[in-house]
């Protein structure tokens, strides 16, 4: 005789403190919300002072909320100040290939990395207040000078530009331009755009507030449902 196949838990309900999660269950759905704050911490780890979000809390918590029957839906808060590239992508991957309805909302800002977990859920959000930061790919340390490593360097702005025009309405050469403006970061190139300059851009779909975001989710997943009894 099989055994009875039990279903796969979705993720604590209230994990605040670990890793800034939360599940609410409301009449209208189920929704797990993730907070994407601070830098995104991959293979290497960052200072203790360093306010991080490590991608092996998100990785499998993703995951279980893309299998968890109870869960009907996904809320990503960012808050991003850019970290580990490889890591963010993963993250953004892995939200751009859920089934399950995703929505994102961009509070405060979007730094560099963050843009393309903002572009990976099915709708976008950003506060009117916020801003996004797009610049180049940078890299920390020491740095081998030859044809290779600036190369390598290429390929992965290759990566992250191809990944943000697949899941936004912006072009690769706008997306380009803005990366490579000068005069606008101390310093360094590129550019800070604000939350309307964002939708405008046709990098975000629009520009609202958290009820905004829960509201977009919540008739994502009652279109999603299937008919109820009475209308079968």
């Amino acid at each position: 005789m099989a055994e009875d196949t039990q279903p796969i838990k979705a993720p604590e309900e209230n994990s605040i403190a670990e890793t800034g999660s939360i599940t609410a269950k409301t009449s209208r759905g189920t929704v797990h919300c993730i907070t994407i704050v601070g830098q995104i911490e991959g293979h290497m780890e960052l200072p203790s002072q360093n306010k991080t979000t490590k991608y092996e809390h998100l990785i499998p918590q993703i995951t279980a909320v893309e299998q968890a029957e109870e869960i009907d839906g996904m809320l990503i808060l960012l808050n991003t100040v850019g970290g580990d590239v490889e890591a963010g992508l993963a993250i953004a991957e892995l939200i751009a290939g859920m089934k399950k309805p995703t929505v994102s909302l961009v509070l405060g800002g979007g730094h560099s990395i963050g843009v393309p977990m903002a572009v990976a859920a099915k709708k976008s959000f950003i506060a009117a207040s916020a801003a996004m930061t797009i610049h180049p790919v940078r890299m920390n340390g020491t740095i081998i000078a030859v044809p290779q490593a600036f190369e390598y360097l290429a390929k992965i702005q290759e990566r992250i530009v191809d990944f943000i025009t697949a899941h936004s309405a912006i072009s690769a050469g706008r997306l380009q331009q803005l990366m490579r403006e000068t005069g606008q970061l101390t310093a360094d190139i590129g550019t800070v755009i604000s939350g309307r300059q964002a939708v405008e851009l046709g990098l975000i779909n629009a520009v609202g507030t958290l009820s905004d975001a829960l509201d977009a989710l919540y008739d994502m997943i009652a279109a999603a449902r299937p008919q109820t009894e009475g209308e079968k």
